[in-house]
């Protein structure tokens, strides 16, 4: 298959698992992030970023 073909079969299967998600399993330790990180900001020790400083970081790791 040349590159763009395998590209398309990629974007084929890649649409195929979004049309049905809950077909496709979330593992485990994603609950168990986003359990630490809801708790973390319920406690007020969570950091957060404005949209502005996550652009400038974006295009510093970029350059």
């Amino acid at each position: 298959m040349s590159i763009a073909e395998r590209l398309q079969a990629m974007e084929q299967l890649w649409d195929a698992l979004c049309r049905d998600p809950a077909e496709v399993p979330s593992p485990q330790w994603h609950a168990e992030v986003l359990a630490d990180r809801k708790a973390r900001a319920q406690r007020g020790e969570a950091k957060f970023l404005t949209l502005e400083q996550l652009r400038s970081r974006l295009r510093a790791a970029a350059a």
